[in-house]
């Protein structure tokens, strides 16, 4: 896990270890693949990191894992994709230097087979728990002049899938959240930005939890076969990691990153600009 960066001075580039010592980090969907990756960077990095996901049992399992191989961590299990299991999280958690959203539903359906209240719910976990928990920490980031809002979005928010159309459309709209609450919070020390990951190469470890329903594991993480079929139209012919996703987060989450906002950063190889 990559936590130094390289500052610019008369002298050169000089090494700099990205410090989130004194922050607090909540990080959604965070037991398992991407978001426990991004969970696990912050932590390596000092920050105070709150593990979220549906399941007491995944939670409690992420909670015992990074406290074994990095750092004591929070644990709290709550529906973030409800207005209830938001409140219940910041009831618990009131304060948030860093909020990553990460959790998130997905599945192939065809567009005339897909019912209002699934289209309902979609909107509900991809969008709403960002939009209700941004809206619930970013008022004490503003008190403090410092903060960070990460979205994990999505490069099917770009090239919606014929089959994903709902999917799709969330990932879309996390982009609009993002350029617009970047410019609500513009010159206040808060940054907000969105990552696009494309196909993530499963670890070994994720590929055990692929069976495991109440783990939080992202359609990039799962789509292998997606993978293989793309992988060569990329620019680099590289697939991403979960370690390399996270990296980039935890850079965004620093405070090396003030200059950055209101961006939408591809974690994909080149993907966009080889799908046509």
């Amino acid at each position: 896990m990559l936590i130094t960066n390289y500052m610019s001075s008369s002298r050169g580039a000089l090494p700099t270890k990205v410090s989130l010592s004194g922050k607090t980090a909540v990080v959604t969907g965070s037991t398992a693949g991407v978001g426990y990756a991004i969970a696990k960077g912050l932590a390596l990095a000092g920050a105070k990191v709150v593990v979220n996901g549906r399941k007491a049992l995944a939670v409690d399992e992420a909670v015992a894992k990074l406290a074994s191989d990095v750092a004591p961590v929070s644990g709290m299990a709550a529906d973030v994709g409800t207005a209830e299991g938001c409140a219940a999280l910041v009831a618990a958690h009131r304060s948030a230097d860093i909020l990553v959203i990460n959790a998130g539903i997905y599945g192939s359906q065809d567009f005339f087979d897909i019912t209002d209240a699934e289209w309902t719910r979609y909107f509900e976990v991809n969008v709403m728990s960002g939009v209700r928990l941004a809206r619930a920490y970013l008022p004490g980031m503003l008190q403090r002049y410092w903060g960070r809002v990460l979205f994990l979005s999505s490069e099917w928010a770009l090239d919606i899938p014929v089959d994903m159309i709902h999917y799709g459309l969330t990932k879309s709209a996390l982009l609009s959240v993002t350029h617009g609450l970047a410019k609500r919070v513009a010159s206040t020390g808060v940054t907000v930005n969105a990552i696009m990951p494309g196909p993530i190469l499963p670890s070994s470890e994720t590929r055990a939890q692929q069976e495991r329903k109440d783990l939080c594991l992202t359609m990039e993480e799962t789509l292998a076969a997606f993978e293989v079929k793309h992988r060569l139209r990329s620019t680099l012919q590289h697939t991403a990691t979960a370690d390399e996703v996270a990296n980039l987060a935890v850079y965004l989450c620093s405070a090396q990153a003030a200059g950055t906002t209101g961006e939408l950063l591809h974690v994909d190889g080149g993907l966009v600009e080889t799908m046509a």
